[in-house]
């Protein structure tokens, strides 16, 4: 199963050195609750709009966890990453893709972690850019941060998809 994985990791890691072409990609580096670095987070434009996210990580508890754009470039782990502030919604929108009102432009698919602790996912995400200047940039005046649950998103709940606490941050650097 580990040599699985390391493939795995290593795949994503060149789709997240290499993707959407020209644009340098932004990135995140995540942190556990003891501030050490377990992965990254890359966040490469789309020539169509939107992002392309690749996520890779290690030393996550197995299962099924929500993983989210939160609203402050700010992760401190001494305070359970509170710091980095609600999930990002600069349209006011709902939290959830089952809530009539939503979703918030950081609710994103929740990711599943295997039994070896390894994080490796990649989407596409429509509803933020990297872009300064549009009203959905990840980039605004307090930054973002890409967030990652203890529990999984149920897609409707408020504000949050009681997701329960946050077990990794990484804030969203500019290219």
């Amino acid at each position: 199963m580990q040599s699985v994985s390391f493939f795995a990791i290593g795949v994503l890691f060149a789709l997240s050195t290499s993707v959407a072409g020209a644009a340098d990609p932004a990135r995140a580096v995540l942190l556990n609750p003891n501030g050490d670095a377990i992965g990254t987070v890359t966040l490469a434009p789309l020539a169509a709009g939107g992002v392309h996210i690749v996520a890779i990580a290690e030393g996550l508890p197995e299962g099924v966890h929500a993983f989210h754009i939160h609203a402050v470039g700010f992760c401190d782990p001494a305070i359970g990453f509170t710091s980095a502030g609600g999930h990002y919604a600069p349209h006011g929108k709902l939290h959830g893709w089952q809530t009539e009102g939503g979703p918030h432009a950081g609710d994103l698919p929740n990711v599943h972690v295997q039994a070896d602790g390894v994080l490796a996912v990649e989407f596409f995400h429509t509803l933020v850019s990297l872009d300064p200047i549009s009203p959905v940039t990840v980039f605004d005046a307090d930054g973002s941060s890409i967030v990652i649950h203890e529990g999984a998103d149920d897609y409707r709940s408020q504000p949050s998809g009681a997701a329960g606490p946050r077990i990794a941050c990484g804030v969203i650097e500019a290219p």
